[in-house]
């Protein structure tokens, strides 16, 4: 008999005793029941009380001894809990790669014990939060837009309302308010990170295996994040450079005459509390382009730092071709919580592939808080 089984029959007995206490005190507020029908009721609550006690005690003891026999399979796992985390992650990897089912032992080590009892290939939660807050190939919206994990995630657009706004008539952030829903709801889309596996890494050491694939399906989310987030062509929402029409950005462009005059008109356009919050977003070879302009021969713009030339911080990005003036705040990536695991033939290299499937979104929670600094030359 199994736990289930036995804590079946055990909220079964307290039921049956529930309904027999409530009988009893019935007859007992009854002044037609005889003693010998109350005896006869007491008697029945005594046996299922006995009962309870009974089966109460062996659901202890299945327990106890499951719990010793965990501490005993995890001895296996080596002596400290991060030695144990890093064997547990190499097994999971060994298992996939070999099509082996994962064990309960090293999916308890790895904090799912109760939640991946059925066979299920849902990545262990240790293992999706570890890759995801510590990527090796950077994202660098990382340190300035907001990351979420949360399954159906539904968010304001803004933080705060007044009760009385009617002074606020004009302005980017009046009119998108006005024209969209205040309530932003994150959607799901599917993508796969391949971590290819050569047997070399196989037969080595489980703490090399284990940091060889999780830089790689690390640096393969962040490589998404940031796909997703400055694609140029076949765009979605998910962009900075979508357009809703052919000529038209989502998300308003400021042009000048050269990049310079671009971006600090662009900062200009911005509304005073995004301006406070404001970064800027572009690539180097964009930045040491616009000092050689600057400089004009000259070497002290040179050794000054990105924030002291343009008045706000400067993130560097190679995907993002248009420099994105704004309060990052307002970008928010949220992935799914569930992760899932798989193996496969990588088409691409021949090489049998660890595979992570994920969901992501991008949502631009209020295009108002940004804009696109676009060089015209005359």
């Amino acid at each position: 008999m199994n736990r289930f089984e036995i804590q079946q029959m055990l909220d079964g007995v307290r039921a049956s005793l529930k309904k027999a206490n409530e009988k009893l005190n019935a007859m007992y507020m009854d002044s037609k029941t005889t003693i010998e029908a109350r005896n006869e009721q007491v008697n029945v609550v005594k046996d299922l009380e006995e009962r309870e006690r009974g089966i109460a005690a062996r659901l202890k003891k299945f327990d106890e001894e499951a719990a010793a026999k965990l501490e005993e399979q995890n001895k296996g796992l080596g002596n400290t809990q991060e030695d144990k985390i890093v064997n547990a992650k190499a097994e999971l990897i060994r298992s996939v790669m070999a099509g082996k089912e994962v064990g309960q032992t090293v999916r308890a080590a790895l904090g799912d014990s109760s939640s991946l009892g059925d066979g299920g290939k849902i990545l262990p939660s240790t293992f999706a939060t570890e890759i995801l807050t510590e990527p090796v190939e950077t994202n660098p919206l990382r340190g300035i837009s907001t990351f979420t994990q949360i399954t159906n995630l539904e968010v304001p657009k803004i933080d705060f309302t007044l009760d009385d706004d009617e002074f606020i008539e004009d302005g980017e952030t009046a009119k998108e308010m006005k024209a969209s829903a205040s309530k932003i709801t994150f959607e799901r889309h599917e993508f796969k990170v391949f971590a290819d596996v050569t047997d070399t890494i196989l037969l080595g050491t489980n703490t090399n295996l284990v940091e060889t694939i999780n830089k790689k399906l690390e640096g393969g989310l962040a490589k998404k994040e940031k796909k997703v987030a400055f694609a140029e062509s076949d765009t979605t929402a998910m962009s900075f450079y979508h357009k809703s029409d052919s000529s038209n950005y989502d998300i308003k462009a400021i042009k000048g005459k050269d990049l310079y005059s671009a971006i600090t008109d662009a900062l200009a356009d911005l509304e005073d509390d995004y301006v406070a919050n404001a970064s800027i977003v572009m690539s180097r070879a964009d930045y040491n382009k616009m000092i050689k302009e600057l400089a004009n021969g000259s070497s002290t713009l040179y050794s000054a730092q990105p924030q002291q030339v343009l008045g706000v911080p400067v993130v560097f990005c190679n995907l993002a071709k248009i420099p994105v003036v704004g309060d990052f705040r307002f970008s928010h990536f949220n992935y799914d919580l569930q992760m899932i695991y798989d193996r496969d033939k990588n088409v691409k290299t021949g090489m049998n592939s660890f595979v992570l499937t994920a969901w992501i979104d991008h949502k631009i929670k209020m295009k108002s808080a940004f804009r696109l600094a676009e060089v015209t030359p005359s």
